[in-house]
């Protein structure tokens, strides 16, 4: 061999060993026949056209443009990446790329821009009929996702989360959407990450409608230690309101499936100590159980009520009738697992996600990191964890099956060019945490699809547009839509013929 190709090919296995996570290629022969596997996306993050077409102002329409200071750059969702404009073209790359399914939201605000005392949009139920039969023209399953953050602002005003008459409008549109698309939508998800959604909003005050109280922030009006979990209540009981109709009059005709998507992060203790110990299962009874538990048990767990006491509302005879029918299936947003550590036996800065837990998260222990971190502040890439979480789902909840509905990986939008493109991060990413779920389903975990955050780069909530999840790269001046290396690799492994490391067999020609 020549001293010129021996030090390409040194070169090549240096570049290849930093780029897989493992030696083992990953085939999607190793999952079971029907698997879903998609791409996820959100209404507000990318649709654009916030006044087009009869769509009312939504919550963070009229957040974005009120308190513009509190998203990082100062920007907001009115073009997002223009997909009510541009979706036709969306479905294309995804046919190309070989995805099975989409998970999509629909903006409630442009269904019913006043909720149930206005009338229902036509243009805007015709948006999303031309979106799903496109999908379903290219053999896409369309996976809906009701309430992924945003509301119609007249309904934030008029009462938002802590008002009860929210679980009759939420019924309400729910209901509205079944007739109008439940014969072609065979999977349907009530709310996307209520657990996230309500600290954001009524605890930290960084999502609208901006509530907080001391220690965890310092807002014009709410009370943190009790708002969030008034919220997080009529949340489940319109989750349970919307499945009992579903259940009831459009199941067994339709043929579909309902369930709810959280937020989970996996909590380890930080050390071996009793007290961390406990602070790991505390933070994953805020976490997760907050909201399955009541879906499962009828009742909130017990480490919520032990720190919360009368602040933690109670179901009543009727709410727990209610709560009787099951959901389908459980869609899990995972994208990290973190150290917890325990903020009773010692004092700790409460204005934090986990602060209502008093747990404190930590990404590091004795000098070492948990996972490579990413561009979210607290998101490392420890892919140990999905197997981890959804097992530990499985276990709880009755082996109910699962979707990873999200999993991604984050860049800052400040990165050159080629460095976004040629996301390499990602991709071990993707590989790493998909070959963990296949692990997973290797040893029996109900697992039933996974969904990447996200198809494209898009609007992230607080922080704008100054990171980027995509596996497509969007130039927000031009719209333009460019591959980048994890799509290519997400390709080759779907419709690829044996197992895929990273470049082995890499198609270009998405």
């Amino acid at each position: 061999m020549g001293a010129a190709m021996g030090m390409v090919m040194v070169m090549l296995a240096a570049l290849l060993a930093s780029f897989a996570p493992s030696a083992r290629g990953l085939d999607r022969g190793e999952f079971p026949p029907g698997f879903l596997f998609g791409a996820a996306t959100s209404a507000y993050q990318i649709e654009g056209a916030y006044l087009e077409d009869g769509k009312g102002l939504s919550n963070w329409d009229v957040f974005t443009h009120a308190r513009s200071r509190d998203i990082k750059d100062g920007l907001n969702g009115d073009v997002a990446v223009d997909h009510y404009h541009r979706y036709m073209e969306d479905v294309e790359i995804m046919h190309n790329l070989g995805v099975n399914s989409y998970r999509f939201s629909i903006s409630w605000a442009r269904i019913l821009p006043r909720g149930r005392h206005g009338d229902v949009n036509s243009d805007g139920i015709a948006f999303y009929d031309r979106l799903i039969a496109a999908l379903l023209q290219k053999g896409i399953e369309p996976f809906v996702t009701l309430q992924h953050f945003d509301l119609p602002h007249e309904l934030e005003v008029r009462h938002g989360w802590l008002g009860a008459e929210i679980r009759e409008e939420f019924d309400y549109y729910a209901d509205v959407c079944f007739q109008a698309f439940g014969d072609r939508v065979k999977f349907w998800t009530t709310f996307n990450e209520p657990n996230l959604f309500t600290k954001f909003a009524y605890m930290l005050g960084m999502y609208p409608p901006s509530h907080c109280s001391a220690p965890f922030g310092t807002c014009n009006s709410g009370n943190s230690h009790r708002e969030p979990y008034v919220a997080a209540h009529n949340i489940i009981m319109s989750h349970a309101a919307a499945v009992d109709n579903y259940k009831k009059n459009y199941q067994a005709k339709q043929g579909g499936s309902i369930g709810i998507v959280i937020a989970m992060k996996f909590y380890e203790p930080l050390t071996n100590a009793t007290e961390d110990i406990l602070a790991a299962q505390r933070a994953m009874s805020f976490e997760i159980h907050w909201f399955l538990d009541p879906i499962f048990f009828g009742e909130y767990p017990k480490e919520m009520h032990e720190v919360l006491s009368s602040n933690l509302p109670k179901f009543t005879a009727a709410e727990k009738r209610l709560l009787q029918n099951k959901v389908d299936f459980i869609g899990v947003n995972h994208y990290t697992a973190i150290y917890a550590k325990d903020c009773i036996s010692s004092s700790c800065d409460l204005n934090t996600y986990e602060g209502n837990a008093l747990v404190l998260a930590i990404g590091e222990r004795d000098g070492v990191k948990i996972g490579k971190p990413t561009a979210f502040v607290g998101y490392y890439d420890v892919p140990e964890g999905m197997e981890k979480i959804v097992k530990y789902v499985n276990l709880r909840y009755e082996n109910t099956p699962v979707y990873v509905t999200e999993n991604g990986y984050s860049q800052y939008s400040n990165n050159s060019m080629g460095d976004l493109i040629n996301d390499v991060g990602r991709v071990n990413y993707l590989h790493g945490y998909l070959s963990r779920i296949s692990s997973a389903v290797r040893r029996g975990a109900n697992v039933r699809g996974y969904f990447v955050w996200s198809l494209m780069d898009n609007f992230e909530w607080a922080f704008g547009f100054t990171v980027r999840f995509g596996m497509y790269h969007v130039d927000f001046q031009t719209q333009k839509r460019t591959p980048k290396l994890s799509a290519k690799w997400y390709q080759n492994f779907l419709m690829g013929s044996g197992p895929v490391n990273t470049m082995e067999n890499m198609r270009t020609d998405i």
